[in-house]
């Protein structure tokens, strides 16, 4: 599968950053078991967040799942770091936490979700078919419109 998810990045035209450091009094991903579960990822591009502010107030749907597409990548920056850049030991996607900084009148957060689904599965495979919440909030860290936290299987 690693050369897989290596030649699926290529492909879309995505070279992972290095794994960002946590930001305050947390580690970036603990492994359990056969579980790795990322501490939330921000949709960070050259080290700083890219898309900020909210949902139905200023960000549109196409920014926000741009923002998604961010944070997926940094999810998976952080799954590579845990298995020490061996893609063989992720088994699969279980799990992926949305949340999207939404004005109070924006309904559509699964949509920005699919943002974050969408490149996921298409650098996975069906390994990466995935079970989802999708949750509107009032802010996020540094003003980002989005954030994700993933939890996959080990082998």
């Amino acid at each position: 599968m690693s050369d897989t998810i290596e030649s699926r990045l290529s492909t879309a035209g995505v070279v992972l950053p290095e794994a960002a450091a946590p930001a305050a009094n947390y580690v970036p991903y603990v492994v359990t078991g056969n579980l790795l579960q990322t501490s939330g990822q921000l949709p960070l591009e050259g080290g700083k967040v890219a898309v900020t502010g909210k949902l139905g107030g200023g960000v549109s749907l196409e920014d926000g799942q741009r923002a998604a597409r961010l944070c997926a990548v940094n999810v998976l920056a952080q799954a590579k770091a845990a298995v020490g850049g061996d893609w063989s030991r992720v088994s699969r996607l279980l799990k992926l936490t949305v949340f999207v900084a939404s004005a109070p009148e924006f309904v559509e957060q699964h949509k920005v979700a699919n943002g974050a689904s969408d490149f996921l599965v298409e650098i996975l495979g069906d390994a990466g078919r995935h079970a989802r919440s999708a949750v509107g909030v009032p802010a996020l860290p540094m003003d980002a419109a989005v954030e994700i936290e993933a939890l996959f299987e080990l082998v």
